[in-house]
């Protein structure tokens, strides 16, 4: 078997050799050599103890060394080559690991063989090994042929492999969405038996496996694994539910198979790096995916056989909140999806009466940031198969995108204020600084939006308007 190896690679095996070290190229590089795949991050591991490859290594990481994962056994170095990339480099000594049946995090005890290393290691297409500098292919489990044939299958037992580590269930399905492969069905059975093991694993640990899976080009195959395998019943519990829920558009479909087709084609309408919404987007992908998470709770079966989401978009981003709360995503990537689920409904209203500019004007406003993220969630909420109101909506979105254009080139919307200052407020209505003036201003804002500009007179008419009308100052 050839390969066409990286030369730093090469290079540190000569550096652990005339030492008298073994060190060989394992885990996802080989794999990917096998794919002909690029692969940016190389993994080693080693006989030698880091007190004794740290010299190596910092002669070879002439441009960085780090040792944060010292206590495992890891020590890391960059080096950066003349065309200006790097390549980082993390080297561990070969490990036999404990487990401790109540936690993920083994009791870290040294191995003597790199085939008991590769033996601890998630799956077979990762347990794979190229030493260095000799090119000797390690392959103990058979991996280059399950990798051949797009199987996921663990190394040892997979019901021992996942007591040991139960990451490595979620871990099976990224790999789908990532690879396109299937998981082997003796595998996937250990996984379906086990899913309550996923509940030792920490909530960032499951949100960093989830975040890849949907980063990934498959993520709607990874979400399909993710669900028939049961563990999205603990980490997304709202995703299989939808699979109880009718679709009001598509009587023949799920809200979980609408959700999947959003999902799809949400992804098919992210731009380029130089676009507005550059693939892969996290946070159009998550509001995809739970868009419709608040059905299930508004359900309502209305006269004539028909049924009812009502509120589903507000509903929904309550329990987007909650959910990305407690996978501990940060709070701006909450905020952002929930206020997309939240407002995923709201072109809907153009397309029965054509809004007025200060509706436009309100509508960019409202979605700020959003805007871009807004009309590709709403484009791909639109899964009628009737061509017909397909071309309206296609029609109706595109006319609204033009009229915003049209209206950004005559005023900045994103520099939008009252036509009066907090501080008028305050001096004109003889209020001290407070929540009147919050509202006061909030007023005059909408107020703003409705009519666009106001010259200063007819702005502070309004606002002395509405301050009486609200009881805070005398007609």
């Amino acid at each position: 078997m050839e390969f066409e190896v990286w030369p730093e690679a090469i290079e540190l095996g000569h550096m652990f050799a005339e030492q008298g070290y073994e060190l060989s190229l394992v885990g996802g590089p080989v794999r990917d050599l096998l794919l002909h795949r690029k692969s940016h991050d190389l993994d080693f591991c080693t006989s030698a103890r880091p007190e004794e490859f740290e010299p190596i290594l910092k002669r070879f990481g002439r441009d960085g060394f780090w040792d944060m994962g010292r206590k495992f056994g890891t020590l890391g170095a960059m080096r950066r080559r003349k065309d200006g990339t790097e390549v980082q480099v993390e080297v561990t000594t070969y490990r036999s690991d404990r487990y401790d049946s109540d936690s993920r995090k083994p009791e870290v005890s040294y191995g003597d063989s790199l085939e008991g290393d590769l033996s601890r290691r998630d799956f077979t297409v990762n347990a794979m090994a190229l030493r260095v500098p000799d090119l000797e292919f390690v392959d103990p489990f058979g991996g280059a042929n399950d990798l051949s044939k797009g199987i996921l299958r663990t190394p040892v037992d997979p019901r021992q492999s996942f007591e040991d580590d139960p990451l490595r269930m979620m871990r099976a399905v990224r790999f789908v969405a990532q690879l396109g492969f299937h998981i082997e069905p003796d595998t996937a059975e250990a996984i379906s038996d086990m899913v309550d093991r996923i509940s030792i694993v920490s909530a960032e640990r499951v949100r960093d496996e989830v975040t890849k899976l949907l980063l990934s080009d498959r993520p709607h195959e990874g979400i399909e694994a993710l669900v028939d395998s049961g563990l999205a019943d603990i980490v997304l519990p709202e995703i299989p539910a939808l699979k109880l829920e009718i679709d009001e558009y598509h009587r023949h479909k799920d809200v979980f198979e609408h959700t999947l087709m959003v999902l799809d084609r949400a992804i098919a309408l992210e731009t380029g790096p130089d676009g507005p919404v550059p693939a892969p987007d996290l946070t159009l992908r998550l509001a995809s995916l739970l868009h419709d998470i608040g059905k299930p709770g508004t359900r309502r079966f209305e006269p004539h056989g028909k049924v009812s989401f009502h509120h589903h978009d507000a509903v929904g981003a309550k329990l987007v909140r909650k959910r990305l709360k407690a996978l501990r995503f940060d709070h701006h990537v909450i905020s952002d999806v929930s206020e997309l689920v939240n407002l995923h409904l709201r072109f809907h209203g153009y397309i029965d009466e054509p809004w007025t500019d200060s509706a436009v004007r309100r509508y960019v406003k409202d979605s700020g940031h959003l805007y871009e993220r807004l009309n590709r969630l709403t484009r791909a909420d639109a899964t009628t198969q009737n061509k017909r109101k397909a071309l309206m909506f296609s029609e109706a979105m595109d006319e609204l995108e033009d009229r915003v254009r049209e209206l950004k080139r005559q005023e900045d919307f994103d520099a939008i204020r009252p036509d009066v200052n907090g501080n008028e407020i305050i001096e004109v209505l003889g209020i001290k600084p407070g929540p009147e003036v919050g509202r006061a201003y909030k007023h005059m804002l909408d107020y703003r939006l409705d009519h666009g500009p106001a010259d200063h007179d007819t702005a502070l008419a309004e606002l002395k308007r509405w301050a009486a009308d609200e009881g805070l100052i005398a007609e």
